[in-house]
């Protein structure tokens, strides 16, 4: 029996079987024809059975899979890890892979607290958003925010120690900086668009005064790019914007192809663990960190990224986007959101939304709307006929 995600297994609905997939569309067993409007949870961007990426996979696949990163290394990985330092903003050139988003997480809120631990502070403190997510792991459970989604803690978070939660405003911001800044170890954000928190959007102001106030406090500020990362918010990184200290990327970065991830630290982070002293060294080893065929796979997402110019398929989509919005309204529908390759519509009672993944199933999309959130995040790859097909499926189900 498979336990599915997200889901009370007692009354789940027959999840829908896919026997293959191209592009932007998924075909299932029965025969339809749906355009994946959520991409795979915002991962593939490139659409699915890209060749090129098919090709760079193969191609390592005759030569060895995988081998651990404990005393081995490979020529992929060695690339990648090359391709980040020169791509990414600032110093960001120390990278430590793992096998998920999550995981990575955890590996940047472990290095934060080490990081203070090696120089002696006793720092025992994380800030992080109201409205957070940045995993299920436990750790990542424990600086998110959503009670929607982890049961584990109680109703109300109760459970969860050492985090305070702030929402994006800065008069808040300074406030808990004033009160805790000494006590913190890190700031964690979900930057400029909180996605499993409830798509949430705000202004990049925010970050840029929280990075001076985690200057002046000494506090590691931390990004995770997981779902914002490679395009998502409109921006390459939002670390192009405002430079953090540790960076976290997953989803996209392989194309969802294979689940990896990177947890890309700034050198004053990196040399506060070089030591003669052996219990300063970051004591974490996933075993399928660094997977030659996820690294083969990310090292031609990246290529495909820039040689593209997916950043100008960003802005059409959220041009396209805007004009088929405008003027939507509807008396269930509290908001709508829109930045970059992400739309969506917030109603105020998430009972209006039941039965919306069948009506768009039965219009050729799929569909997976969440708590009170209707949304799209396409695959960068969409024509604009797809991409209108999508938006008209949403607007519809408030007609009806």
């Amino acid at each position: 029996m498979i336990w599915y995600p997200y889901a009370q297994m007692k009354t789940l609905d027959a999840p829908i079987k896919i026997d293959h997939a191209k592009g932007v569309h998924l075909y299932t067993e029965d025969g339809h024809d749906l355009i994946d409007s959520v991409s795979s949870w915002w991962s593939v961007i490139h659409g699915y059975n890209h060749p090129e990426i098919n090709e760079a996979i193969s191609g390592q696949l005759e030569k060895f899979a995988h081998v651990m990163m404990g005393g081995l290394t490979h020529e992929p990985v060695q690339r990648l890890s090359d391709k980040l330092a020169q791509w990414l903003p600032g110093d960001l050139d120390y990278c430590f892979f793992s096998d998920s988003g999550s995981v990575a997480v955890e590996v940047a809120l472990k290095m934060a607290l080490q990081f203070n631990t090696n120089r002696g502070s006793d720092r025992d403190m994380i800030l992080a958003l109201e409205h957070a997510y940045h995993g299920d792991t436990f750790k990542a459970m424990e600086v998110g925010d959503d009670e929607d989604y982890h049961f584990a803690f109680g109703n109300s978070n109760e459970k969860k120690m050492g985090v305070v939660h702030i929402p994006t405003e800065i008069a808040a911001l300074e406030k808990t900086f004033s009160e805790y800044g000494k006590r913190l170890t890190c700031f964690i954000v979900e930057p400029l668009l909180q996605g499993a928190g409830g798509m949430r959007m705000y202004d990049v102001s925010f970050l840029k005064r929280a990075r001076q106030l985690c200057d002046e406090y000494d506090v590691l500020f931390i990004f995770d790019e997981v779902a914002t990362g490679f395009g998502r918010t409109g921006n390459r990184f939002v670390a192009d914007l405002v430079l953090p200290d540790i960076l976290v990327l997953g989803k996209a970065l392989t194309g969802g192809y294979i689940g990896h991830a990177v947890t890309v630290a700034n050198k004053r982070v990196w040399e506060g663990f070089m030591s003669d002293d052996p219990t300063h060294a970051f004591m974490h080893g996933p075993t399928f960190m660094g997977n030659a065929l996820a690294c083969c796979a990310a090292l031609k997402s990246i290529e495909l990224f820039e040689r593209e110019d997916y950043l100008s398929k960003i802005r059409r989509i959220e041009e396209i986007t805007r004009r088929e919005m405008e003027g939507f309204s509807d008396p269930r529908v509290r908001e709508v959101r829109i930045m970059g390759g992400c739309v969506c519509i917030e109603v105020y009672d998430g009972k209006s939304l039941d039965g919306f993944r069948k009506f768009a199933y039965d219009r050729g999309v799929f569909s997976r709307t969440f708590l009170k959130y209707m949304y799209a995040m396409v695959p960068y790859i969409i024509t604009e006929n797809e991409l209108v097909t999508v938006l008209s499926v949403m607007k519809e189900w408030f007609s009806k």
